[in-house]
């Protein structure tokens, strides 16, 4: 194998994408998020490290026999490495490096690998600043404030929040991509139905996931997404609720004497509207919802939500999921079925159907 930095660097994502039985040569640069060690059904040692990056993760397993199974048991969780090898794809157990080469990442290389790919890091960055334009919008001046005050406090925790911890956007800045393409989403709904309270649509969106600012927050320099006692007692749904109405509580001091706080419908009823729609944004009680949508913006605001994250799901699925035939990716949790190419992969890869007219 060539000298380590004469091989491609790319993402996790880049390398499942491109990934085959054939070996390939490429570096990879990672942090390590966990470390565990095992032993094989013979009772052979070997260790099993999540690797991650800014968009992706996958896990390496080192048996006894790897030439780096000492080095590898003595990487602590949190360091940053490069990771050289041939790659293979093995079905079953994934991505496996052969003839793997580490070292140590410098501080330029690790800061670099936390600001994420430059495309992602884009995108993020180009996301953050929609959502602060369409809370900019708002016409509803409580809802403005609040929303500001609540990017002001705790927009740096925002953009380095995860969506969720598996299934969508489950990514450093995750919650930042999924929160602006929902206001996307929510403005053209509300232009299809005008009877829609846009602004309680962009509020509501703001912060539906608001309290996975604590449940799914990575830490400030790692893609790890430390456990803590309180998300895991409460839930993201009972955080944003306290969340907002803390703010709300803040926003009331600081304008006691303002015009504003006068309007109709009353502060109090909107408050109420706006908590609502966080309870109600997962649609139904054995999702986690303490109450069903009871409001129009509610029930718009539960198939935003859930449009975007299932069809964040369908692009990693394609973009990294194993074909099981031409047009056709394996099923993946929590999906409980096979899916299928879109429409214009499927025209311009020229995929055909086979007909009932065409079997014997």
């Amino acid at each position: 194998m060539n000298e380590p930095h004469d091989l491609d660097l790319l993402t996790l994502s880049q390398l499942k994408q491109i990934a085959s039985v054939q070996a390939q040569p490429y570096r990879v640069h990672v942090q390590v998020e966990q470390k565990i060690e095992k032993t094989t059904s013979t009772g052979a040692p070997f260790i099993e490290i999540r690797l991650a990056d800014a968009a992706d993760a996958l896990v390496w397993r080192v048996f006894d026999n790897n030439p780096l199974f000492l080095d590898a048991g003595q990487l602590a969780r949190g360091v940053f490495i490069e990771l050289a090898a041939q790659w293979v794809d093995t079905g079953k157990y994934g991505l496996e490096p052969k003839q793997p080469r580490m070292r140590l990442l410098s501080e330029e290389e690790k800061a670099t690998l936390l600001n994420g790919d430059p495309e992602l890091a884009l995108r993020q960055a180009v996301d953050f600043d929609e959502i602060v334009r369409f809370t900019a919008e708002i016409r509803d001046p409580r809802l403005k404030v609040l929303c500001a005050m609540f990017l002001e406090k705790h927009g740096e925790r925002f953009k380095r929040t995860a969506a969720a911890r598996r299934n969508h956007h489950a990514r450093r800045g995750g919650l930042v991509e999924h929160v602006a393409q929902m206001m996307r989403c929510a403005a053209a709904i509300c232009g299809v139905y005008p009877a829609l309270n846009l602004d309680l649509m962009i509020a509501g969106v703001l912060f539906h996931d608001c309290g996975k600012l604590w449940e799914n927050v990575h830490a400030e320099n790692s893609f790890a997404q430390p456990y803590n006692l309180t998300a895991e007692m409460l839930g993201h749904i009972p955080l944003g609720l306290e969340v907002v109405n803390k703010l709300w509580r803040e926003l009331m001091e600081r304008s006691e004497s303002a015009e504003w706080l006068h309007l109709e419908p009353a502060s109090d009823a909107v408050r109420l509207h706006l908590l609502h729609l966080i309870a109600a944004h997962h649609g139904s009680l054995e999702f986690g919802s303490p109450v069903l949508p009871k409001t129009p913006e509610a029930v718009a605001l539960h198939h935003v939500d859930n449009i975007d994250a299932k069809l964040e799901m369908f692009r990693k699925a394609y973009e990294s999921g194993k074909e099981l035939a031409p047009g056709i990716i394996e099923k993946f949790a929590p999906w409980p079925v096979n899916i299928v190419a879109p429409l214009a992969v499927v025209v311009q890869q020229g995929l055909s159907a086979e007909g009932i007219d065409d079997r014997q």
